[in-house]
C-alpha cells in the first residue's frame, strides 16, 4: 500500500522523496558520533537510505570525506541506489543483503 504523499512531508536529502510520519525513518549524523560528531549535525533520511549509506561507507570516510549529503551522493554506489530508489515510493521497503561493505 502506498502512503499518500503530503506535501509539508519533510524531504529525504539523499534520494529526494518525501518521507511521511508512518514510513521508517531515522536520524543520520553527518559526522559519525565515534568520529567526534556526537550532538553534530543531523539530517532525517528514509531508513532504507541511511542503511545504504552504513552498508556502503566506513565511519571513518564518513567523517573525513562524506559528511554532507552533497557529498554522499559523490560517491558511486550511493549515486546509483539514490537513483534507484528516488523512483520507488516513500513507503518502499526492501529486504537487505545484510552489510555489502567488507571488514577490515
Amino acid at each position: 500500500m502506498e502512503a499518500p504523499v503530503d506535501t509539508s512531508d519533510p524531504i529525504c536529502p539523499l534520494c529526494g522523496r518525501p518521507i511521511p510520519p508512518e514510513v521508517p525513518q531515522s536520524r543520520h549524523h553527518l559526522i559519525p558520533r565515534l568520529k567526534g560528531g556526537k550532538g553534530g549535525k543531523t539530517v532525517l533520511l528514509h531508513h532504507i537510505c541511511h542503511k545504504e549509506i552504513h552498508a556502503t561507507l566506513s565511519e571513518a570516510a564518513l567523517a573525513r570525506v562524506y559528511n554532507t549529503p552533497e557529498a554522499l551522493l559523490t560517491h558511486p554506489r550511493i549515486a546509483r541506489f539514490a537513483h534507484w530508489i528516488a523512483k520507488r515510493s516513500p513507503d518502499f521497503l526492501s529486504r537487505s543483503e545484510g552489510k555489502r561493505r567488507p571488514r577490515r
